[in-house]
């Protein structure tokens, strides 16, 4: 059906924003060997790679106030991940707020605001144990998660309420208990005042006693559950490791990064589209820690990337645009190939820029009408990336290591079995202009693909997943679109500005999710409607015909 005339104004007058790119260039030649590189085989990531980061503070606007009443599109949204996965998907809350807060076993609300004049970076709550019972609740209704719960580093007199705060998430959440974040950006208490002078040598011996309380009460078992230090900004990670942390029991050392913040407001730096363009500031971005990276890779300790989003402090008009589809794509695959585990996307309280999502109102999250930020559908593709049995990922060479290359372009090789063999080519134009990528004839005889697309960088609400695009319940609406083709002699795959493609070599492999994911119905949204007390797929397709007449006739 061709585009309607105001979309197409809508396109043309963002096309007409977007930086000028340059003129289409000649093919560009992949280059995938047969096997990784040795050095590659060390990180292999699972088949849920792609987690969820979320700020304590807003988690009921987001996953409702009782188990009974969950929101619909929180369902689906979460499910779109699952279906894509083989196994659980990561979920981890935490973040600033949460370090802040007090959990209350006996709170009737799953949290309570304590402070309105809050600054809105580091709002503290009171939570309770219903708290808990939304996570398995949500796990109940939408498949198998595996969540990291945060806990406080601040207050060194405060580590008994800490410890029972991990013991209670051990208790509550059962197996579905992955891990806890011990701290959250410690190397800013003391920037922030919450600490006066705090440095790792005042760090380390509080993290010991605090791990000493949660050993106390049973929070933390027979295997490593802790993740921490979750830095950010001014300590390094193998300082951390060679002050005494390695000698903990750690199951993961987490960091976190933004590339920009808009902390003390607006700056040229942080409303410049062009530097989430280009692909040579995603290893900058990354590499920052390194050295201790290479130090945990080799202690045989996952390093995870437990929050990351364009511009830190709430975003700025640039987070919501397609551009930050392409660039959250484009960490994830180059954190795959720089030895980070797995990375979280972060969302936060409602109408901030760079959300994943948001309900109508803070208070309307069971009613319809919520909107998709342009970062999810980044989540969508990176679900689609891994193997069941573990993938490799590297950076493939394009034209012989990028002589004379646009820095708009990226290329990925994953490799499937845990290395062993060639699965899957990523590919990302950062441009308007259609890019024509060649791949050798002995690399698949065919393949099939699906894109990442939007009619221009600037585009906020026009954005397809494999010719789908996320409706107001947080289903994905319009016809599943994956091309194939045939590859005696090569392929020559035309791939449209700007978009990113995710490329399986061999066709009919199922390697692609293929059906509806969508998981709840709108039919729970009527006035006095019960909740729908049962999720499946067959549920969702013997009601989503009466569940919308349902809805139609109540309107009238």
């Amino acid at each position: 059906m061709p585009p309607t005339y105001g979309l197409f104004i809508a396109a043309l007058a963002a096309s007409a924003l977007a930086p000028a790119a340059a003129a289409p260039g000649p093919p560009l030649n992949l280059t995938f060997p047969p096997h990784p590189p040795a050095s590659a085989l060390a990180n292999v990531i699972e088949d849920h790679f792609i987690g969820l980061s979320w700020e304590l503070s807003s988690f009921d606007t987001l996953w409702g106030v009782s188990v009974n009443r969950q929101p619909t599109a929180m369902q689906n949204y979460l499910h779109n991940l699952i279906a894509r996965m083989s196994k659980p998907l990561r979920i981890r809350v935490g973040g600033n707020g949460m370090d802040g807060s007090t959990y209350v076993p006996d709170l009737p609300v799953p949290i309570e605001h304590v402070d309105p004049d809050a600054y809105f970076n580091d709002i503290p709550v009171n939570f309770g144990s219903i708290f808990f019972d939304l996570l398995n609740g949500m796990a109940d209704k939408v498949g198998e998660m595996q969540f990291s719960v945060g806990l406080s580093m601040r207050d060194p007199h405060n580590f008994e309420a800490v410890a029972q705060l991990g013991k209670a998430a051990r208790d509550k959440l059962g197996k579905r208990l992955d891990s806890m974040f011990l701290g959250n950006e410690p190397d800013l208490y003391a920037g922030h005042g919450e600490r006066h002078e705090y440095d790792i040598e005042t760090y380390i011996p509080e993290l010991e006693q605090a791990v000493a309380e949660l050993d106390k009460v049973g929070a933390l078992g027979d295997s490593p559950i802790l993740g921490g230090p979750t830095i950010c900004c001014r300590w390094d990670l193998h300082d951390i490791l060679d002050a005494g942390m390695d000698q903990l029991p750690y199951k993961y050392y987490t960091l976190q990064r933004y590339p920009n913040h808009a902390c003390q407001g607006l700056t040229d730096r942080n409303q410049n589209l062009t530097y989430y363009l280009s692909h040579s500031n995603v290893e900058p971005y990354l590499g920052w820690q390194t050295q201790g990276i290479l130090q945990a890779q080799q202690a045989g300790v996952p390093v995870i990337m437990s929050e990351y989003n364009s511009v830190a402090c709430g975003g700025t008009y640039i987070s919501s645009t397609f551009a930050m589809s392409l660039w959250a794509v484009d960490v994830g695959l180059k954190a795959a190939t720089m030895n980070y585990s797995a990375v979280f996307l972060h969302t936060r309280e409602f109408d901030i820029q760079y959300n994943l999502f948001d309900p109508p109102t803070p208070t309307t999250g069971t009613e319809p009408g919520w909107r998709t930020g342009s970062p999810y559908y980044a989540a969508l593709f990176l679900s689609e990336i891994t193997d069941a049995d573990g993938s490799v990922v590297v950076e493939l060479d394009l034209n012989s290591n990028r002589t004379g290359v646009s820095d708009n372009f990226a290329a990925y090789g994953i490799y499937d079995q845990a290395g062993k063999t060639r699965g899957k080519i990523a590919l990302i134009n950062f441009t308007n202009d259609t890019q024509v990528f060649d791949i050798p004839a002995d690399v698949s005889n065919t393949i099939e693909y699906r894109l990442l697309q939007a009619p221009s960088v600037w585009e906020r609400t026009n954005i397809s997943w494999a010719g789908q695009t996320i409706s107001t319940n947080g289903d994905l609406e319009g016809d599943q679109a994956t091309i194939e083709m045939t590859c005696d002699d090569g392929c020559r795959l035309t791939i449209p500005g700007p978009s990113a493609a995710l490329v399986v070599l061999g066709t009919g492999s199922g390697k692609l999710f293929q059906g509806n994911s969508t998981i709840a119905g709108i039919g729970a949204y009527i006035s006095g409607a019960s909740p729908l007390a049962a999720h499946t797929g067959a549920y969702w397709r013997s009601a989503i015909v009466t569940g919308i007449v349902g809805t139609w006739f109540a309107m009238f």
